[in-house]
C-alpha cells in the first residue's frame, strides 16, 4: 500500500476480530509511534498493550472508574465490553516531562501523532485500528491504575486486529471549508 493511499483513505472499522498484530508486525507498529515528532527528544510516550487475559485487566480498570461514578448499570455493561471489539487495545500515554521549550501540550500531540502513526502502520500491514478516547480515561481511578504522574495523559486507546469488512469509502470534503490562505 502506497503511504499517500494509505493516509487519503485511512478508515476505522469499529468491530475486529483475531489476529492481532505480533512480532514483527507489532514491533513494526511501536516503532512507527517511536517516529512521532519529538521536539526535544524528550520521548512523552508510553504505551501499553492489552490482550488476552490484559483486556479483562483493562475492562475492570474501566469499571470500576464507571462504578465510582455510579454510572446506570447499562453503562458498567457497555464498558465491561468495550476492550473486547478487538484482539488488542494499545493504551496510548503522553508521559509528560516539565521543560521550558517544550510545553505540556506540545508533548500531548507528540503522543497523539504516535497513535496516529501505530494505526497507519497497523493499515499498512493489512491489520486494522481505531482510536477511542472518551471520558474514562481522564477518571483518577484510571490515572492511577495506568501510574499517570502529575500532567501525565492518556491520549487513546488504540484498537487493534483484523478487519472483518471492508471499510466504507471515505467521504469527500470540500477543501475550501477548511482551508485559508494568508
Amino acid at each position: 500500500m502506497d503511504a499517500l493511499d494509505l493516509l487519503l483513505n485511512r478508515r476505522s472499522i469499529a468491530r475486529l476480530s483475531a489476529p492481532a498484530p505480533e512480532g514483527k508486525a507489532l514491533e513494526n507498529i511501536i516503532r512507527a509511534g517511536l517516529r512521532a515528532p519529538d521536539h526535544g527528544g524528550l520521548t512523552p510516550w508510553r504505551f501499553v498493550i492489552a490482550q488476552g487475559e490484559g483486556l479483562r485487566k483493562l475492562a475492570n480498570i474501566l469499571v470500576t472508574a464507571a462504578e465510582a461514578e455510579n454510572s446506570d448499570q447499562a453503562i458498567i455493561d457497555k464498558v465491561s465490553q468495550a476492550p473486547f471489539r478487538a484482539p488488542m487495545v494499545i493504551t496510548v500515554i503522553a508521559r509528560v516531562t516539565p521543560h521550558e521549550k517544550v510545553p505540556a501540550f506540545e508533548q500531548y500531540l507528540s503522543a497523539g501523532c504516535a497513535a496516529h502513526a501505530m494505526q497507519m502502520a497497523a493499515i499498512a500491514q493489512d491489520f486494522q485500528g481505531f482510536w477511542r478516547s472518551g471520558k474514562w480515561m481522564f477518571h483518577e481511578s484510571v490515572r492511577d491504575a495506568f501510574h499517570l504522574q502529575a500532567e501525565d495523559q492518556i491520549v487513546g486507546f488504540l484498537y487493534l486486529g483484523t478487519p472483518g469488512c471492508t471499510p466504507m469509502k471515505v467521504p469527500e470534503r470540500e477543501l475550501t471549508k477548511f482551508v485559508e490562505f494568508l
